[in-house]
């Protein structure tokens, strides 16, 4: 069996502060933008990873969501508890400064983990946790 990730899944609540951080800050390509019902879908993925991509989604948009659980999901998207992604990269203290310097909030600066990697971490404008690690 052959099994790879061809998408995970973000929630965003503001498409152009969404595009911003993945398009701008982290240069990843828009590979679609999908808009309905005054919602917008957004994929995107590294430029030399075409096979990989995140998908930006509506926090609620599954019709199945109630009342109640859309006010939790926003909750926890303000506290940042809510979603995040694990991404890497060769150069952790280059990429940490690029994205310091978008206006990022930074949750942790570089650092050796006792767990074997060196890792930072930020939020993205939807409050996501977004760690990077060091390709070793």
């Amino acid at each position: 069996m052959s099994i790879t990730i061809h998408s995970s899944f973000l929630p965003h609540d503001d498409p152009g502060a969404a595009l911003g951080f993945y398009r701008d800050t982290l240069g990843f390509e828009v590979r679609n933008d999908v808009g309905y019902g005054g919602m917008r879908w957004i994929t995107v993925g590294p430029p030399d990873q075409p096979g990989t991509s995140i998908v930006l989604t509506p926090p609620a948009a599954d019709p199945g969501v109630t009342d109640d659980e859309r006010r939790t999901i926003a909750e926890m998207m303000a506290k940042g508890t809510y979603a995040g992604i694990l991404l890497a990269t060769a150069d952790l203290d280059g990429t940490f400064e690029r994205v310091e310097a978008s206006g990022a909030e930074v949750v942790q600066e570089p650092t050796e983990q006792p767990y074997g990697v060196r890792d930072c971490a930020f939020r993205d404008p939807a409050g996501n946790m977004v760690r990077i690690q060091e390709l070793r």
